[in-house]
């Protein structure tokens, strides 16, 4: 994203806040990995939307109408020394020559400045509970204004939250993040190419996994969107398995749920396929069951339908194919009602994508399922697990854990699946495993 993108959102935050307001945003602080070892650092994904600043110890201030620029940002001033040891800073030059700040401030200088930015202002825009010992910091900002009313100062007097302006703003993708999001997708899509042709009996799910963050890596995604999972056998009815640690074995299916982030922007790709390369007949059919839900899922996103229809659809397709295995036993309508698939399939059809791979956005409006709006991208994932042991199922499901996920932008017209370049249908599946 360039900068006139990051100062196009701001000041679209600010046109909401209008004037006799403060924003206040914190990034996100380093952490341990152990002893003396960080964690990579990623910056906060609403901080980083609205600023494009990628370092730590920084704080976002916007304050509407100020006549001495309105984007303030706190952080790091330049360190030869610190520099030689971690790596370059920004500075208080780069705050403003390179990331479009109109002021910047030593990170130091924080409780000294702020809050006379908030003298005279009626709120204060920001999200308590996310971090105690900010939201202790802010609120002391509050009372030194407030204790300065005999001098005729007044302090804000309300508070409101700064994420759910964010997260509506975040949920609409702009021309610029949907370019980045396809480009994550077609990063992930060639990862799971490889996979397919790479998997072999007696690997261990984390070489395969290797596949992926090399391919992630080598094409310009520096991270997956979240840990991989790779799970074979009855290790793909653990619905957040990471460990992925057991060797593969002929015979089984692995379940691999792996995207890249690329420029900040997520894919979430699941696929199922056979470790030897041919689904066995038990396998196939409840691929075929999954992959004809996940379709129906798909035709129903689209402007206009709300957020469940396309549950609704997959719930239908998976009710009555699980009849008609011999699974379920009863009326589709009545079993729909029960939520009898719920042994069987326990999470919803998908999510929000975006910056966060369970990106932001509210599901329902007052109360009612929201309606589908073209810029929105979102994830289709139906699946069906069988764990050995079920009680009631036959011996010939146990084990069979399936996911089929792509990624999907809704349009003016319908919608664009972003990862269709990877097989689904379990033909093309096979060839590709089989050298076809």
């Amino acid at each position: 994203m360039g900068k006139k993108e990051f100062a196009r959102r701001r000041k679209r935050l600010m046109d909401i806040m209008n004037a006799g307001s403060v924003a206040i945003l914190p990034t996100a602080p380093e952490h341990i990995r152990n002893r003396d070892v960080h964690y990579p650092y990623r910056p906060d994904s609403n901080f980083y939307y609205l600023t494009g600043f990628p370092e730590p110890e920084a704080v976002m201030v916007l304050v509407p109408d100020r006549p001495q620029g309105e984007y303030i940002l706190f952080c790091r001033e330049r360190d030869p020394e610190q520099e030689t040891w971690h790596g370059r800073r920004a500075g208080l030059e780069g705050a403003v020559e390179e990331y479009g700040a109109d002021d910047a401030f030593p990170i130091t200088d924080l409780d000294d400045i702020v809050p006379g930015l908030l003298e005279n202002k009626e709120r204060v825009f920001y999200t308590m509970g996310l971090n105690e010992e900010f939201d202790h910091r802010v609120s002391g900002w509050v009372n030194q204004v407030r204790a300065r009313d005999r001098a005729g100062v007044t302090a804000p007097a309300e508070f409101v939250s700064l994420d759910h302006q964010i997260h509506e703003m975040r949920l609409y993708k702009s021309r610029g993040e949907i370019a980045a999001m396809r480009k994550a997708a077609r990063i992930a899509a060639g990862a799971h190419l490889r996979a397919m042709k790479a998997v072999r009996p007696g690997m261990y799910e984390y070489q395969l996994e290797a596949e992926y963050l090399h391919e992630f890596m080598i094409h310009g995604a520096r991270s997956p969107a979240y840990p991989s999972i790779v799970g074979g056998g009855a290790n793909a009815c653990i619905l957040h398995y990471t460990e992925n640690a057991d060797r593969l074995k002929e015979g089984d299916l692995v379940l691999v749920d792996a995207g890249a982030e690329y420029d900040f922007y997520a894919s979430d790709i699941t696929r199922t396929f056979p470790v030897g390369g041919r689904y066995g007949k038990a396998q196939r059919e409840v691929y075929e069951l999954v992959l004809a839900a996940q379709k129906a899922a798909i035709a129903r996103v689209k402007p206009g339908n709300h957020w469940n229809d396309p549950h609704d659809a997959a719930v239908r397709v998976i009710t009555k194919g699980l009849v008609e295995l011999g699974i379920l036993k009863g009326q589709v309508r009545k079993l729909i009602q029960e939520q009898a698939y719920k042994r069987f399939y326990m999470h919803r059809t998908g999510h929000w994508l975006g910056m966060d791979v369970h990106d932001v956005g509210d599901y329902k409006i007052g109360g009612q399922w929201r309606l589908l709006e073209p810029g929105m991208v979102l994830t289709v994932e139906p699946g069906l697990y069988f764990p050995a042991g079920t009680r009631g199922l036959a011996r010939r499901w146990w084990d069979i854990g399936v996911r089929i996920e792509d990624d999907v932008l809704v349009t003016k017209e319908g919608h664009e699946v972003l990862t269709e370049g990877v097989p689904k249908e379990a033909e093309e599946i096979e060839a590709l495993m089989n050298g076809g």
